[in-house]
C-alpha cells in the first residue's frame, strides 16, 4: 500500500482536546501543526505586512475576516516544512474558508487526505472547560459563555463536516478517554487510510 500524504484537518468543539491531540499526531507524523491563532501571533510578533493588518483588526476588537485568514494560512502552507504534509487546527472554520482552502490545495494538486473529528458530548465539553477555567482562574469561562461558544461551533462547523463527509475523508473519533487512548484511536483511523509515521 502506498503511503498517503498526511494533509490533515482536526476539528472538535472547545474542550475536546483537539489542540493537544493535534500536536501529538503532528509530532508522531513529523509534520507541522498549523493553528490559525499561532500563525496570527507569529506574523504579529515578526511585524510582517500580514501581521500588521491582523494587529490593527485585533486592536480594534474586530474579527479577522475570512479573506485575510485564508491569505495567512496559504502563506504558511507554502512554507517548506509543510511540503510533505501538515495538520490544520482552527481553519477552515466556515464554508467560505473551505472554498478558499479548496482553491489553494486543488491548485497544487494536494487535497486534504483526512479530517479528524473529535467527538465529545456537550456536557463533557462544558465540564472540561469549567474545570480548566477554575484551574486557570478564567472568570470569562462561565457556563453561559462556554455554552454560547459551543453553539457557534455547532452552527458554523457542522456544515464544514458535511462537505468533508461527502468526500469520504472524515474519521469521527471518540474524544472521551485518556490522552493515550484518544491518540491511539486517531492513529488507527489514519493508518486505515495509509497515513502512517
Amino acid at each position: 500500500m502506498t503511503q498517503t500524504p498526511a494533509r490533515l484537518l482536526i476539528i472538535g468543539p472547545q474542550g475536546s482536546g483537539k489542540g493537544t491531540q493535534g500536536a501529538r499526531i503532528a509530532d508522531l507524523l513529523g509534520i507541522p501543526t498549523i493553528s490559525t491563532g499561532d500563525v496570527f501571533r507569529a506574523n504579529v510578533k515578526d511585524g510582517t505586512e500580514l501581521g500588521l493588518k491582523v494587529k490593527a483588526l485585533i486592536d480594534a476588537g474586530d474579527l479577522v475576516p475570512d479573506d485575510l485568514t485564508s491569505e495567512i494560512v496559504r502563506d504558511r502552507l507554502a512554507q517548506e516544512d509543510a511540503a510533505e504534509g501538515f495538520l490544520l487546527d482552527g481553519y477552515p472554520r466556515n464554508l467560505g474558508q473551505v472554498g478558499d482552502l479548496d482553491v489553494f490545495l486543488d491548485g497544487r494538486g494536494e487535497p486534504l487526505t483526512a479530517v479528524i473529528e473529535l467527538s465529545v458530548p456537550r456536557d463533557e465539553s462544558i465540564a472540561r472547560l469549567s474545570r480548566r477555567a477554575a484551574e486557570q482562574g478564567r472568570a470569562d469561562d462561565n457556563e453561559e459563555s462556554i455554552a454560547k461558544r459551543l453553539s457557534i461551533y455547532e452552527s458554523e462547523t457542522a456544515p464544514i463536516l458535511d462537505v468533508y463527509r461527502e468526500r469520504g475523508i472524515v474519521d469521527e473519533i471518540d474524544g472521551v478517554g485518556s490522552l493515550d487512548e484518544i491518540t491511539e484511536r486517531i492513529t488507527v483511523a489514519l493508518a486505515a487510510r495509509g497515513i502512517t509515521a
